[in-house]
């Protein structure tokens, strides 16, 4: 758990599919940079695929770690970033299923009123959920 001026704070990361099913989730303190927390989540991005990700975990070196893969990355660049890269916009409209996981798992009281202390109690309860949520998904 992080600390910041408004008290304990916590990020959750979370690497979905394209179905918006959670891949890997982890916990980062609040006050972290997001992209150097995203460096142990990519195992799962190979040859092909496409990792699209929001402006905070925008880099040169997360961008380097891709193209040394062969996947495509789709990341909005950091308003004071100099050189020019609009990512596509059909590909970016796609972070959506992001957003989804995060409203799904809000769902679950315990994750949204943040109600656990323990970091390692709250990776859990987010995992239970994110099992939950696969378990709908696997029923349909």
């Amino acid at each position: 758990m992080g600390r910041s001026r408004g008290g304990l704070t916590t990020k959750i990361h979370a690497l979905v599919d394209a179905k918006g099913l959670p891949v890997a989730l982890k916990l980062t303190p609040g006050q972290a940079h997001d992209g150097r927390s995203a460096d142990d989540m990519l195992e799962t991005v190979g040859k092909g695929q496409t990792l699209i990700a929001d402006a905070g975990y925008h880099s040169d070196r997360l961008r380097a770690e891709m193209k040394r893969r062969k996947a495509k990355c789709c990341i909005k660049p950091m308003p004071n970033w100099n050189r020019k890269y609009r990512p596509r916009k059909a590909v970016y409209s796609r972070r959506n299923h992001v957003e989804r996981f995060f409203n799904r798992i809000k769902h679950f009281c315990a994750i949204a009123t943040r109600f656990e202390k323990n970091p390692d109690n709250y990776l859990a309860l987010v995992k239970l959920s994110a099992a939950r949520i696969w378990m709908r998904f696997m029923s349909l």
